[in-house]
């Protein structure tokens, strides 16, 4: 049977929203859960999970962090992937070294964490006072928390849980990397832990245009500076070994075992709202291949000229993503709009059925009154 476009969207989603399973088989899964800090109406990581986690609820990631074998720290984005995976990422050189000064001072925090054991940032902060800095977003933040940032980057600290949505840190001793371990992965070399981060980002996001392939490669580099000159031969073996198949002019990727024409593959008819940053909808550049509209997160675009909203969800019914919705969560109930790309929402009984299910999922999730 010849491969077509509508094989490999039935795949992209079929294969991302599996069955409902354990929060640390899911993001085994998925292999790497991006965080984002906005909640409309809660955080991305939370919206993801909640379509792939059995009675997931808002704030069940941050709640059993500590007791998971997860890492939160800079891969392609921030967020959380397995130990497994972070381990092979340290330890890490950063891209640019401190002023002796800030190095200095970048030390004193460390010996203070390793002190006290685990610390919120406004414990240093107040300890400290390193007055303020610009941020990596061009915002201004305290110089100590920058810091902390820095530090966690470098591997030499952790994410021990938050608070309140806030990261409070432990030391990593530098033996550390090696206890938290590779279980589950066989033993790598250095040449081939690349290999494993790219075969990461593909199952991840798999099927892939050759353009999102390259382009998320090369955002390794904030991953792994260390490897920099390697991204390029990383990248060519993954073209070697991965299954591909040039469709209507495109060049498409996926893991080699899988075989996106299977009918295996085959979307649920549920209706989901989609976070902005889920596997299914974050290639802006796929979207449009097989939805043909084009897709925008707003939530940094001035507010009168936006389309969509700040933080439109896109909107997807059976194998089409139909419009968007934005939702929040307002005393206790959820206030929702929609749009369409087609103008008016699908003349269906059993769209606007399966709409009201996925409100109250999302009710649930929120622990909004039905």
């Amino acid at each position: 049977m010849p491969l077509t476009i509508n094989h490999l969207r039935r795949y992209a989603i079929a294969r991302s929203l599996f069955k409902p399973t354990t929060l640390n088989r899911a993001i085994e899964k998925l292999g790497f859960v991006q965080a984002d800090p906005i909640r409309a109406p809660a955080r991305a990581q939370d919206l993801t999970l909640r379509h792939r986690v059995k009675g997931y609820r808002a704030g069940d990631l941050e709640r059993r962090y500590p007791k998971l074998e997860l890492e939160e720290d800079f891969f392609i984005n921030y967020g959380v992937l397995p130990r497994a995976y972070h381990s092979l990422m340290h330890p890490r050189t950063a891209p640019s070294k401190l002023t002796p000064a800030r190095e200095k001072q970048a030390q004193a925090i460390l010996a203070f964490v390793r002190e006290r054991g685990a610390v919120h940032p406004r414990e240093v902060d107040a300890h400290f006072g390193h007055g303020r800095v610009t941020n990596w977003f061009g915002g201004s933040s305290n110089a100590s928390t920058h810091m902390l940032d820095g530090l966690h980057y470098r591997g030499l600290l952790r994410v021990a849980r938050r608070d309140g949505g806030t990261r409070v840190y432990i030391a990593r001793e530098a033996a550390s990397v090696e206890v938290l371990g590779v279980a589950g992965i066989p033993q790598v070399t250095e040449g081939s832990k690349m290999d494993v981060l790219v075969d990461v980002i593909v199952r991840k996001y798999a099927p892939m245009p050759a353009n999102s392939l390259s382009f998320l490669v090369n955002r390794l580099k904030y991953g792994a500076p260390q490897w920099d000159k390697e991204r390029t031969a990383a990248l060519a073996r993954a073209k070697q070994r991965l299954g591909n198949k040039r469709i209507e002019g495109i060049e498409w990727y996926w893991p080699a075992e899988e075989r996106p024409q299977s009918p295996r593959w085959r979307p649920d008819d549920a209706v989901r709202l989609l976070t902005p940053f889920d596997p299914v909808v974050w290639d802006r550049r796929r979207f449009e291949i097989f939805w043909g509209w084009a897709y925008r997160f707003e939530a940094y675009t001035p507010a009168p000229k936006r389309k969509l909203g700040y933080y439109a969800l896109p909107l997807l019914w059976h194998e089409r993503v139909v419009g968007w919705g934005n939702v929040t969560a307002a005393d206790g109930k959820l206030v929702c709009s929609f749009g369409y790309s087609s103008g008016r929402a699908p003349r269906s009984a059993a769209f606007r059925a399966d709409l009201e299910a996925e409100l109250a999922r999302m009710r649930a999730f929120l622990g909004l009154a039905d």
